[in-house]
């Protein structure tokens, strides 16, 4: 059994349906990105599976329904989303914000501990600790954002669209980041990315998105060999 598995997933706003019957799966430890095209229901799919809009069909996170459940309770099951936009509390310290990723949480030891493990991953949260999220920079936002929701030690982590508007020597870094954090945490990914190349690079396997519907899955050797998806979206 997966850790994930969706099955005729379907989502929408108000009459307009988006997605229509999305399956896929990620297994434990398992890095899996999402292609598509603009529109094609990317993003629609990371806010369904967090429970940020109303969806049917069946998302099951290690073997326990999660359809219908609120977004705090998805959290509390192990499944943390880091939005496209970044998504931080702009108001709010730098320190706030991690301890906000941390709320279901009780022991404050630990809570302590893990601040401090995501400062060293991300040097510059601990320079900017009491400066407002909304004061720093793009890629200073991008990696709070991806440390306050790894602050509820998801054991799987969506990334919807993490390079957007970041510079490369930034995105590089990031990504490179993401791969330390599967590898050394075990922490499964789901990424949506605008940039394939970065994103297979560190990917076991590939969901191809078309116009809400899944039209292609498999390991990303498949991907790089097949002439249209490389034109499509690697630039060859």
């Amino acid at each position: 059994m997966s850790l994930l598995e969706v099955t005729g997933l379907t989502a929408g706003y108000g009459p307009a349906r988006v997605l229509h019957g999305i399956d896929l799966t990620v297994d434990d430890g398992e890095v899996v990105v999402v292609l598509g095209a603009n529109g094609a229901g990317k993003t629609t799919t990371m806010r369904a599976l967090a429970g940020a809009i109303p969806h049917q069909g069946s998302i099951v996170f290690d073997g326990a329904p999660l359809t219908g459940l609120r977004p705090d309770t998805i959290v509390g099951r192990g499944i943390s989303l880091v939005p496209q936009g970044r998504g931080t509390f702009s108001h709010l310290s730098v320190l706030e914000n991690l301890r906000v990723g941390a709320a279901r949480r009780r022991d404050k030891a630990e809570i302590a501990a893990d601040i401090d493990r995501w400062c060293e991953v991300f040097p510059r949260l601990r320079e900017r600790s009491g400066q407002e999220a909304g004061t720093l920079s793009g890629g200073e936002q991008q990696m709070l954002a991806v440390a306050r929701a790894l602050m509820s030690r998801p054991r799987l982590l969506l990334c919807d669209e993490p390079s957007l508007g970041l510079a490369p020597v930034i995105v590089a870094e990031l990504f490179r980041t993401l791969a330390e954090i599967n590898r050394e945490q075990g922490t499964a990914l789901l990424l949506v990315e605008q940039n394939a190349e970065l994103a297979l690079g560190i990917a076991d396997r590939v969901h191809l998105l078309e116009v809400g519907r899944v039209v292609a899955a498999g390991p990303v050797a498949e991907f790089r060999d097949n002439e249209s998806v490389r034109r499509a979206y690697l630039g060859d």
